[in-house]
């Protein structure tokens, strides 16, 4: 079974309103020891986020004169935040959100796609932030025990057979025999993606190997 964000995310949320100054956005993230505070609205809605990346650009971009209209539009962008002075200035918008239900290995990939370390949590219902998901939440599916593995991954091959299962830190040996070569490649590919596991070692025999390509009589 999937693990969820529900299952990791932290129940604390940093937050601050489009109207918070530099100096108090710097200060709720000494205080909280984050690298980023989710911006919301008066219903407690994230519209934005700002990070220790856009605060610093107030020491990269020094120059205060327009930039040229041959700058880039990232340019452009990183230039008014390096003005700005708060949260609604310096944020990033609209902030990347998940929900409570959604797949850890799902926010994964948005962290990856957007390089950010951290995701707002939202209710799915009223909109607003209910929590937090860092990059060590998501790590924490990595901590699994054997035994949690093994069960999950019993779970996913019931149907194929009985096969063996050694797990030592995360990486999964499978024994056993199958039909076809096809079918222990897609064991597998489905051991791999169980939450938690690192890698897998295939000692899977097959009777018949279906992916021999047979080269073509002349």
């Amino acid at each position: 079974m999937p693990i969820e964000v529900k299952d990791v995310m932290g129940r604390v949320a940093i937050a601050v309103l489009a109207d918070a100054s530099f100096a108090d956005i710097v200060a709720a993230m000494k205080r909280f020891a984050v690298g980023a505070v989710t911006v919301v609205d008066a219903d407690r809605r994230p519209v934005g986020v700002v990070s220790e990346d856009d605060l610093l650009l107030k020491e990269i971009d020094t120059v205060r004169h327009g930039v040229s209209m041959f700058e880039s539009r990232s340019r452009r962008r990183d230039h008014d935040k390096a003005a700005g002075v708060t949260a609604a200035q310096l944020m990033t918008s609209p902030a990347i959100t998940v929900t409570p239900g959604t797949s850890v290995r799902d926010a994964a990939r948005l962290m990856h796609a957007h390089h950010i370390k951290q995701l707002p949590v939202i209710d799915v219902v009223t909109g607003r932030i209910a929590g937090t998901l860092h990059q060590r939440d998501v790590l924490r599916v990595f901590t699994r025990s054997a035994a949690e593995l093994e069960a999950d991954i019993r779970a996913e091959l019931s149907e194929l057979g009985p096969f063996t299962i050694e797990i030592d830190a995360g990486v999964v040996r499978i024994g056993g025999r199958v039909r076809r070569r096809s079918q222990a490649l897609a064991l597998t590919e489905a051991v791999r993606n169980v939450e938690g596991v690192v890698d897998v070692v295939c000692d899977v025999a097959a009777d018949v190997d279906d992916l021999i390509t047979v080269p073509p009589l002349l």
